[in-house]
C-alpha cells in the first residue's frame, strides 16, 4: 500500500475525500463528482467501505460506471484521472475530479432534470440558487463592484450585532423581493465580503 492510498484511509471522508465500497448508479455517483468538481476537487476511492476497510472490486464494472457517470450524466463533461491499485489482493480505484474550470457543474436527476451539487464536509449536497449563481459569478471572471447602498449597510450593521442570517430573515427585515435580497447576497460573497453556508436544512450567511 503507497503514502498516498494510507493517507486516504487515516484522513477519512471529508469535503475532498469519499469512500464508496461499490457503484451501483452512474447517476449517483455523479452527484459526488460535480460536487467535487464545483468545489477544490476531490478523491474517490472505490473498493473501500465506509469504516476505512479494504472491500475491492470488479476492476472493468466500476471503471465503465465511472466513465459513464462523467460523461453522461455530469455537465459539463468531466475528465477523470482513474489509477489502479492492489492491496492485500484485492483491486480498489483512485478516482481523481480536478476542480473544474466551467463551473457551475451538473448532475442529472431522476426527473431528467440538471441539479448543481456542492460538497459540505462529507456530503454533497443541493445548490441553492444564491450558491449556483455565485459559482457562475466566479467563472465569468469578472471582477464584483459593490456600491453600498442602505439594504448593504443594513446588513452588514446585523451582522456585526448577531452571527447569522437568512435570505428571508434579510428580505423582511429592509422589505425587499426575495430576488433582489438575493442578488446582494450574491455580490457580497462574489467580493469576499460575506460567507455562506450551505446545510442540509437552512442556508444561512455570515461575515466573512
Amino acid at each position: 500500500m503507497n503514502d498516498r492510498i494510507k493517507r486516504y484511509l487515516i484522513d477519512g471522508e471529508g469535503d475532498t475525500l469519499d469512500y464508496k465500497q461499490e457503484i451501483s448508479s452512474a447517476q449517483k455517483i455523479a452527484k459526488t463528482m460535480v460536487s467535487f468538481a464545483n468545489h477544490k476537487g476531490g478523491t474517490l476511492l472505490i473498493g473501500v467501505r465506509d469504516n476505512r476497510t479494504i472491500a475491492g472490486i470488479r476492476t472493468e464494472d466500476e471503471k465503465y460506471m465511472l466513465d459513464l457517470a462523467a460523461s453522461f450524466y455530469c455537465k459539463p463533461e468531466l475528465s477523470l484521472e482513474i489509477v489502479e491499485h492492489s492491496i492485500g489482493g484485492k483491486v480498489i480505484l483512485e478516482c481523481k475530479v480536478p476542480e473544474g474550470i466551467d463551473k457551475p457543474y451538473s448532475a442529472k436527476g431522476d426527473d431528467g432534470k440538471w441539479w448543481v451539487y456542492l460538497r459540505n464536509k462529507d456530503k454533497s449536497l443541493l445548490a441553492s440558487k444564491i450558491v449556483v449563481d455565485v459559482l457562475k459569478r466566479q467563472a465569468s471572471n469578472k471582477g464584483t463592484m459593490i456600491r453600498y447602498g442602505k439594504n448593504e449597510e443594513l446588513l452588514l450593521k446585523y451582522l456585526e450585532e448577531n452571527e447569522r442570517i437568512t435570505l428571508n430573515e434579510f428580505k423582511k427585515k429592509v422589505n425587499i423581493s426575495r430576488w433582489r435580497a438575493s442578488k446582494i447576497l450574491v455580490n457580497l460573497i462574489s467580493a469576499g465580503v460575506i460567507l455562506n453556508h450551505t446545510h442540509e436544512k437552512t442556508e444561512f450567511f455570515t461575515l466573512s
